[in-house]
């Protein structure tokens, strides 16, 4: 089998993940659309970059019908901090904005208008409700056909919700008349093939109740829809359209493109472009260059032997701050490969020196699960060796 194939369950492409956690960093960025999964347990990850945003006579009319037309250019840095946290599904984010801005009003009159600070700052927790399975077809080995036919099962898709809060601890040029506001969120992911993944995002946002003027409440509705692809084990590219309804501001139509590159496990690099064309017929262009990181403390589950029986673990190796950095680059292997993973037996201690009775069914299904995980643990081993001879071949 090629190299590239059998390294395809292991290489992250842009908001990748079969799993809660994954070998390879699993990253929101370049995209603005989220994957239903989080990033595991004791995975502290940070997603940051540079943006630079350009707003064409943008209008819109406020609460009270007054119209307000301007045009800006503006700069800053993106900031996205997650950690899954007590259980693998469950993960808590922090995304915020720093902004440098300078616009040139027209209406309702003459004038200028510059602000630097947060433009965004919104705390949320995201739950997989839902993860389907998919057939393993390397086990097919007795008809070519069934191998590489279509698995139906794909079209069902990963289920995450999410429910976040909008602070209004933001620059003047950003802070709400409304105050904080929730942020209600779907995402769902379909893992199509092994290269081709397509996720959808449906928000309901910045919801508020004025007790004047002319709207009711003020909202924010937005779908994502995200198409990704693996060209090589390093390189991925997607495209990402983006629908608004406003209640207060104009709808409008952005698309998105861009690329990622995974410089080694725990890090990633980005580029992108999006244009926002909006109902009054104003374009935006927003450019956007970032990297992802992560500190990777996550340690697998252990299956625990009954009394008197052997317990089989499979820790995960301890990385420093540099080793976190740079796995997976020629001086993190030199250590790494000391340290891989090993498969400990340990001995259970019985009560008071009584052997506990022993279920044989249970025993027998335990010792088929560490046989498994066993086999598992040195398919993952046999990869990264083979992803690392690559890298610095």
């Amino acid at each position: 089998m090629p190299r590239f194939l059998k390294l395809l369950p292991f290489i992250l492409f842009v908001q990748f993940g079969f799993a809660q956690y994954t070998e390879l960093i699993n990253s929101k960025r370049p995209g603005f659309s989220d994957s239903p999964y989080s990033v595991g347990t004791k995975v502290y990850q940070v997603e940051s970059g540079f943006f630079y945003k350009n707003v064409g006579n943008y209008l819109y009319y406020d609460e009270f019908n007054k119209p307000f037309e301007y045009s800006s250019d503006g700069y800053g840095l993106d900031v996205f901090l997650r950690s899954g946290l007590f259980f693998e599904r469950l993960e808590l984010n922090l995304d915020m904005a720093l902004a440098n801005e300078e616009r040139y009003y027209t209406q309702p009159q003459d004038s200028t208008a510059s602000g630097f600070g947060l433009s965004r700052m919104t705390i949320g927790a995201k739950y997989l409700v839902y993860m389907p399975k998919y057939r393993d077809k390397s086990k097919e080995i007795r008809s070519w056909e069934e191998r590489h036919k279509f698995d139906k099962r794909r079209l069902i898709p990963a289920v995450g919700i999410y429910v976040g809060l909008n602070t209004n601890l933001l620059m003047d040029m950003y802070k709400s008349k409304f105050g904080v506001s929730p942020r209600f969120a779907i995402f769902t992911q379909n893992d199509l093939t092994d290269r081709w993944i397509l996720l959808m995002n449906f928000i309901s946002d910045k919801w508020s109740f004025p007790d004047e003027g002319e709207y009711d409440y003020i909202y924010e509705n937005s779908i994502i829809v995200t198409s990704t692809y693996t060209l090589t084990p390093k390189v991925s590219v997607f495209g990402e359209i983006q629908l608004f309804n406003r209640a207060d501001l104009p709808d409008d139509f952005q698309f998105g493109a861009g690329g990622a590159y995974l410089i080694n496990p725990n890090l990633q690099v980005d580029l992108s472009a999006r244009m926002i064309y909006d109902q009054y017929e104003k374009s935006t262009y927003l450019f956007n260059t970032g990297v992802s990181w992560r500190l990777d403390r996550h340690k697998d589950k252990i299956i625990q032997a009954e009394a008197n029986n052997d317990d089989l673990a499979l820790p995960q190796e301890k990385k420093g701050f540099l080793g976190g950095l740079f796995a997976g680059s020629w001086f993190a292997k030199k250590s790494n490969d000391k340290k891989m993973r090993e498969v400990k037996v340990k001995e259970a201690k019985s009560r008071s020196g009584l052997q506990a009775p022993v279920n044989k069914k249970a025993e027998k299904a335990r010792k088929k699960r560490n046989k498994q995980l066993i086999k598992d643990q040195k398919q993952k081993e046999k990869a990264q060796k083979k992803y690392s001879k690559q890298e610095n071949g």
